[in-house]
């Protein structure tokens, strides 16, 4: 059984949703925005599902009237990233520029020229419009001249927080990290991954972008600016499939 469903009644429901939105923004006009209650934030839909790479628990020995710590690295605390799970922080700071051009000319020309004005008499036999001292004669020429530029500017300024989330056999630490800001319909993402040393961390947890390596730092967003401002999925499909 198949039912159908009426033009108006679907122009009604549309009607009647853009209705609703419309006044809900009404009942804000000449009032601030409502504070949101303060709530458990564990149960934000941010927060409620978090599953973070933990080190292995490892029993320490208590001493008695003593102040050392069986298993610490120093007399006070490291505040340093040094097990799976620490976090630190990646200082981004990238300024890349670079400017290249190349012009390419070519140039080259061919001539050719063939004949026969004695041949065991037979050049007697051609006709009379034919030349036997001039039956082939080809000329070619051919030139190109190509030039190109490119001139990029590229800076990112950023902080991100990592987690350490392996630690190598040599010592070295495997570290991802990710951001995400949403300002009104847009979101940007910051994206950051790579292996570092616990020696160039400094004393404060933080690390500088360069001294990872295998780094791998992504920064986009998505919204409905960046939706924008990429062409279509047609347009995308036509750009690869046509060969002009």
């Amino acid at each position: 059984m198949r039912f159908a469903v009426a033009p108006l009644t679907v122009l009604s429901i549309g009607v009647l949703s853009i209705g609703l939105g419309a006044c809900s923004r009404l009942a804000n006009v000449g009032q601030e925005p409502a504070l949101s209650q303060i709530s458990n934030p564990g149960l934000n839909p941010e927060a409620r599902v978090i599953s973070m790479p933990m080190p292995q628990a490892a029993s320490t020995e208590q001493i008695p009237s003593s102040l050392w710590q069986a298993g610490s690295r120093s007399f006070f605390r490291d505040p340093r990233a040094k097990t799976t799970g620490d976090l630190l922080t990646v200082i981004i700071n990238i300024t890349d520029q670079a400017q290249m051009q190349n012009q390419t000319q070519r140039q080259r020309a061919n001539e050719e020229k063939l004949g026969v004005p004695n041949f065991f008499g037979l050049e007697t036999k051609l006709p009379g419009s034919m030349n036997p001292s001039n039956l082939v004669n080809m000329d070619s020429t051919a030139s190109s001249n190509g030039n190109g530029t490119i001139q990029r500017n590229e800076r990112i300024a950023m902080r991100v927080a990592a987690v350490v989330t392996e630690v190598l056999p040599n010592g070295n630490f495997v570290i991802a990290g990710r951001q995400e800001v949403r300002v009104n319909y847009e979101l940007r993402e910051m994206r950051i991954a790579g292996v570092i040393r616990p020696e160039d961390v400094t004393n404060i947890n933080t690390i500088d972008y360069d001294k990872i390596a295998e780094a791998r730092i992504t920064y986009g967003g998505r919204g409905q600016i960046t939706d924008v401002q990429q062409p279509r999925y047609g347009q995308q499909v036509l750009d690869i499939v046509l060969p002009f």
